[in-house]
């Protein structure tokens, strides 16, 4: 026999509305929910700040022409234009402040070394990994110097443009492509090689390198050359960021106009934010043994080579 279910006082439990049905199921639910807990879940976690990009370190020679330091400032100037938020520091190999041993100490973190340099000489492949291994707060690459390449070609033709050259190829014209001049093989290979692309960027008109030291020919034996072979409209290109002596005794030895130095010629600054791209893509960084990974690198994997080993380049 089933026992009689009691009744309760109706006064204890008033029927629900539709609307206190629905709050009350909704708060049985919300606390039951709170207690469950899904195997192998893990709450999102809140994103990692973004990375700064490293620092982008400009490397100039230095000279005692107090024209320099201005020069490359406006260089830099437009670089930080071209990509505002990237941090950009000078240090100079010599002769004028701040020297890049002093930029180095001062910085913390990652460095990518952009020289202010047109070919592989003594100061890319020895100065500068030298000059990173002493730093060693500092995690770092080192990017391919400027030359060759086609917007250091399109620098070059447009300072020439300033100085009057003829825009129209002449059996009459030509160029010298003066250069500081180094020991070092490669550093004549570069500058063989933006000789080609500078030619081919006036539309065939010959240009015929020299160096102002340490290598031949000379400015005034190239002039020679090409007045030999029939040229008597010959202007004089310079791979120079910056006035200084060497550029000044380039341009004196021209016959005809001399360009000015590339100072902050929009496509070298370009160039400059180019090289530092291509570092951080490490596998496109320098075609030789120049590029230090992140994260500290000995100085003897620096590209320290013995074609290189007697390569000097004389201050300027």
């Amino acid at each position: 026999m089933t026992a009689p279910i009691p009744h309760l006082p109706s006064a204890s439990y008033a029927p629900l509305g539709t609307g206190d049905l629905a709050a009350e199921i909704t708060a049985q639910l919300s606390s039951r929910l709170c207690q469950v807990r899904l195997r192998g879940f893990r709450p999102p976690e809140a994103p990692a700040p973004a990375r700064a990009a490293p620092t982008l370190v400009a490397v100039a020679h230095g000279s005692r022409d107090p024209r320099a330091l201005p020069t490359v400032r406006a260089l830099l100037d437009r670089v930080r234009a071209l990509r505002p938020g990237l941090a950009v520091r000078l240090g100079h190999i010599e002769l004028n402040r701040p020297l890049l041993t002093d930029t180095l100490a001062e910085l913390r973190g990652a460095a990518v070394l952009v020289p202010l340099l047109f070919g592989r000489g003594h100061h890319v492949t020895h100065d500068l990994p030298a000059a990173l291994a002493a730093a060693p707060q500092l995690s770092g690459r080192i990017a391919a110097p400027l030359g060759p390449h086609p917007l250091l070609a399109e620098a070059l033709h447009g300072r020439l443009r300033e100085a009057g050259f003829p825009e129209a190829p002449s059996p009459r014209t030509a160029v010298v492509l003066a250069a500081a001049g180094s020991r070092a093989p490669r550093s004549a290979q570069d500058t063989e090689r933006t000789a080609q692309l500078l030619s081919a960027r006036l539309g065939g008109t010959p240009v015929l390198p020299a160096y102002a030291s340490a290598a031949a020919p000379t400015v005034p034996d190239a002039v020679r050359t090409l007045t030999a072979r029939g040229h008597d409209r010959i202007a004089v290109a310079g791979c120079f960021t910056a006035p200084g002596r060497f550029a000044a005794q380039c341009a004196a030895a021209a016959p005809g106009s001399a360009a000015e130095p590339l100072g902050d010629h929009p496509a070298l600054a370009r160039l400059v934010l180019h090289r530092y791209d291509q570092a951080l893509r490490y596998d496109q960084a320098l075609p030789y043994d120049q590029a230090l990974p992140y994260g500290r690198a000995p100085l003897a994997g620096t590209g320290c080579d013995p074609e290189t080993a007697g390569a000097a380049t004389v201050a300027v």
